[in-house]
């Protein structure tokens, strides 16, 4: 793998790269329709919004809580047999939670009990699957395959979402989750057609809590990496209650709830434009421009409070996905450029931890407090937050500096 390609249909040349996006493109794929199935069920068996919460929330926080293994488990074992075996597991699980709904024996609790065997399933694989992309391409293709590869997931994201409402209208929840099933079985195959060189076997055996401590020792070691997690805290802390709690109510309200579908679904192409973007323009320093365009995430909230203008409101969720995806893929770029082979599932735990850790608070805080401040002055807040929060990452010299890395610069060890 020592020639360079051009463009990203050339890096599908790659044996090792193409199963890796095929595979988790056909996973994303699944993953958007899930959810969409999974809602409708809880609700057909007679469930509450409260009973819906449960759920999701219980998948939330065995994804959470599991994570941190999984980044150890991704440094100490072959990556594609962690991918591997948890979309095997998840075949496993989906499959019953379809026979179940289909076979109409299907219960709430175990609906939540599945939720939370495949919230543990994809955190154990997640920091594997992240970490995957540098082993399957030559370093100096990383940039075009990190960006093609998010491409390919978001694209497949939209089609998801886009095709699950009318696969459970059409067919019913268990049948749409048979299809999450199956793509979980192709995600598998793909996988398992990878061939990387495992890690290699380190000459004793640390501990899991020194493995830890080692992953937040690589963190820390790096400011722009702690700085941009704790700045990834308060975004989904804030903009996590403002999307799905006073989003649906305030657009619905103001301009029905038809709005608010175009309005995810601006949100969606504006994730898919700056794709196509960042596999164009690779910024010297890419982090410092990612960090900057992240501030237009705020105009979403922003638009939502500040407008009952449909335009407004479907620029404001373009910007926001136009300008989170261009942060992601430069996010992800300075992560696999930066950190040291064996550390680097670690890091992507830490990073899922750290961004992720604070959502469910903000579910649970975002409608009291939105109701004692007011909707629309809330909405303000959360904008003011995630775009102010961004400039003020922007005044640190190692995220103004961090600049691309050659591929003989890109370390492999420890």
């Amino acid at each position: 793998m020592s020639r360079r390609v051009n463009g990203f249909w050339g890096l599908l040349r790659h044996r090792d790269y193409r199963w890796l996006v095929t595979g988790a493109t056909v996973s994303s794929l699944g993953g958007s329709i899930a959810p969409v199935a999974l809602a409708f069920a809880v609700l057909d068996l007679g469930g509450s919004a409260t009973d819906l919460g449960l759920v999701v929330a219980a998948y939330a926080m065995a994804e959470v809580v599991t994570v941190l293994f999984g980044g150890v488990l991704g440094d100490r074992l072959p990556r594609q047999l962690m991918m591997q075996g948890s979309s095997a597991a998840g075949f496993l699980t989906q499959g019953v939670v379809a026979v179940a709904l289909i076979g109409g024996w299907a219960s709430i609790p175990l609906l939540t009990v599945v939720g939370v065997a495949n919230g543990c399933l994809g955190a154990l694989a997640g920091p594997s699957s992240s970490a995957m992309t540098r082993q399957t391409v030559p370093a100096e293709d990383l940039p075009r395959a990190v960006a093609g590869r998010r491409l390919c997931q978001n694209a497949a994201q939209v089609l998801g979402f886009s095709l699950a409402g009318i696969l459970v209208a059409a067919f019913g929840s268990g049948w749409a989750v048979a299809i999450d099933a199956a793509t979980y079985a192709v995600a598998a195959v793909c996988f398992g057609l990878i061939r990387v060189a495992a890690p290699p076997a380190p000459q004793s055996r640390p501990s899991l809590v020194r493995d830890l401590r080692a992953g937040a020792a690589e963190v820390f070691r790096h400011t722009w990496l702690w700085l941009l997690i704790g700045q990834a805290l308060l975004y989904h802390l804030f903009f996590g209650g403002a999307q799905s709690v006073l989003g649906p109510i305030v657009v619905g309200d103001s301009l029905g709830r038809a709005a608010w579908g175009w309005a995810l679904a601006a949100l969606m192409v504006g994730f898919m434009v700056g794709g196509l973007v960042s596999l164009r323009w690779q910024p010297r320093h890419g982090l410092y421009a990612g960090t900057a365009l992240l501030s237009l995430t705020a105009a979403f909230p922003l638009a939502m409070a500040l407008s009952d203008q449909l335009t407004v409101l479907l620029l404001g969720a373009f910007l926001h996905g136009f300008g989170l995806e261009l942060f992601s893929v430069n996010w992800d770029l300075s992560i696999q450029q930066n950190v040291a082979e064996d550390k680097l599932a670690r890091v992507y735990s830490f990073d899922l931890v750290g961004s992720f850790v604070a959502r469910p608070l903000g579910l649970a805080l975002t409608g009291p407090v939105a109701a004692g401040v007011g909707l629309d002055r809330w909405l303000v807040v959360v904008g003011l937050v995630m775009g102010g929060s961004s400039l003020l990452a922007l005044l640190s010299p190692d995220v103004r500096r961090l600049q691309r890395r050659a591929p003989e610069e890109i370390p492999s060890d420890a």
